[in-house]
């Protein structure tokens, strides 16, 4: 798995802006806000996205997860080798993490980016 295979993830995604933030993460917003980020120029290549509340608890007893720093109290993870993830897994969990966010965007933001409800 490689950074531009996730960024062909989500793609298509309604909204998607990519930014480099922090001069070194790469982040997949929408409406301004981050969904998705990876690390640039480390490797293992690193990645940490928002997950449901009920999922949490249920990936940070997993070795493959941690809690995203900064970011663990709004149910994000965190994972020090973007290889540890499948890409099915990296399907669903891209498309989750961007609904996730998607569902607290204002509703005149979500019509002007053309999300539909």
């Amino acid at each position: 798995m490689e950074i531009e295979d996730i960024q062909s993830i989500c793609k298509d995604f309604p909204g998607l802006k990519e930014d480099i933030k922090w001069g070194h993460d790469l982040c997949l917003c929408v409406g301004e806000k981050m969904f998705l980020s990876i690390g640039l120029d480390q490797n293992p290549i690193p990645a940490s996205f928002k997950v449901s509340d009920e999922e949490y608890n249920k990936l940070i007893e997993e070795n493959r997860f941690k809690p995203a720093p900064y970011l663990a109290r709004y149910k994000w993870v965190y994972t020090e080798d973007i290889n540890l993830i499948s890409r099915q897994e990296w399907n669903t969990y891209a498309r989750q993490s961007y609904e996730l966010v998607v569902q607290k965007l204002p509703k005149k933001l979500k019509k002007e980016l053309g999300i539909t409800d």
